[in-house]
């Protein structure tokens, strides 16, 4: 939901900072795995309890999640970079709530359990969205140039980050947060389904 009107304020900055990186020779997927090796050390913050730390090294790898892109955009986009910022993309957003299960599995594993099922629904929907919509050659560029064809929702990217940061800044708020996150998860997908079955329907009686 948010994804688009923060990308209007940071894209300027993140594509300045991208032919930055482009000149000295630094390409988008060292970008994209470093991002995810940051993601890596966050989860393990958050695990040893070290939440300040985890909290920083969150916001350090969506700062790379950024970059990647505007190094693509600065030198050449390929296939293979796109894939691999999709799925360490996922892997990222996995981890973090599963850190937080391991942190404390008594107070956060439903909540977590639950958060994390709410992730592999929604990312089903949006994934199974882009291979229809390119099935049938459609494009978009609301969330600006992807490599696949991306739908907007209540929860995006913005606010999947904001609430990974309200996790380490209130941990023993952990589950509440994570079950009202689970069900803005849920809505989301619902509603990708909803606009699938009225775009693709339509789109076969045409």
């Amino acid at each position: 939901m948010l994804d688009g009107h923060f990308r209007k304020r940071l894209d300027p900055w993140l594509d300045r900072a991208g032919r930055g990186l482009a000149a000295r020779g630094i390409g988008a997927n060292a970008v994209t795995i470093t991002g995810f090796l940051l993601g890596l050390a966050a989860a393990l913050a958050i695990v040893l309890d070290a939440f300040a730390w985890g909290f920083i090294l969150v916001g350090a790898s969506r700062i790379c999640d950024g970059l990647d892109g505007a190094v693509a955009r600065a030198t050449k986009k390929t296939d293979f970079g796109g894939f691999l910022d999709i799925v360490l993309d996922f892997a990222f957003y996995g981890l973090i709530p599963f850190a937080f299960i391991l942190a404390d599995p008594y107070e956060n594993g439903l909540a977590g359990g639950l958060l994390l099922l709410s992730f592999y629904v929604n990312g089903a929907s949006f994934l199974a969205f882009s291979v229809m919509a390119e099935k049938r050659g459609l494009s978009t560029d609301i969330r600006g140039a992807k490599s696949m064809y991306f739908t907007t929702g209540l929860a995006e990217a913005t606010e999947t980050i904001a609430v990974f940061l309200a996790f380490c800044l209130f941990p023993y708020w952990f589950s509440e947060i994570a079950v009202c996150f689970a069900l803005v998860c849920f809505y989301t997908a619902l509603s990708r389904i909803v606009l699938a079955r009225a775009r693709f329907k339509a789109e076969t009686k045409a």
